[in-house]
C-alpha cells in the first residue's frame, strides 16, 4: 500500500504517522556542585517525537519481594547523540535504554529497547 503523497513508499515505513508521543532524553549527571557534592539532576539532552510499544511484561519474586519487568520498544528518528547511558522520560514514566538498534543502518530511525524503571 502506498500513501497519498508518495508513490514508492510503504505506509509502515512512514515514520510521521507513528511518532505520536513526546519523550525527553536525559543524560546522567557529571561533576559536582559548588560544595563538592555530586549533582543529582539529570540534564535534558533532547525532546523528540516517538512511538512507544510495550513488547513484554513479567513478574517474579526475588529477595522476598515481588518485581515486575516491562520491555518496551521506543522508536525515534535517527540521532547520533543517543547512547545507552541515557534515560527516556514519557510523562511520569522513566525508561532505561538497554540496546540501541539501527534498522538497516540507514540513519532513518532508531529502535531503543528499554526497561521501565520501577
Amino acid at each position: 500500500m502506498t500513501c497519498k503523497n508518495c508513490k514508492n513508499c510503504d505506509r509502515k515505513d512512514n515514520l510521521t504517522g507513528r511518532l505520536k508521543r513526546r519523550v525527553t532524553f536525559h543524560r546522567p549527571p557529571t561533576g559536582a556542585d559548588s560544595y563538592g557534592e555530586p549533582i543529582d539532576q539529570w540534564p535534558v539532552v533532547a525532546s523528540v517525537w516517538a512511538a512507544i510499544e510495550p513488547l513484554r511484561g513479567r513478574e517474579y519474586f526475588a529477595a522476598q519481594r515481588e518485581h515486575a519487568d516491562v520491555t518496551t520498544r521506543i522508536i525515534i528518528r535517527y540521532r547520533p547523540d543517543i547512547d545507552r547511558t541515557m534515560n527516556v522520560v514519557y510523562g511520569s514514566t522513566t525508561f532505561e535504554i538497554g540496546h540501541i538498534i539501527h534498522p538497516d543502518f540507514a540513519k532513518r530511525e532508531l529502535h531503543l529497547m528499554c526497561k521501565e524503571r520501577q
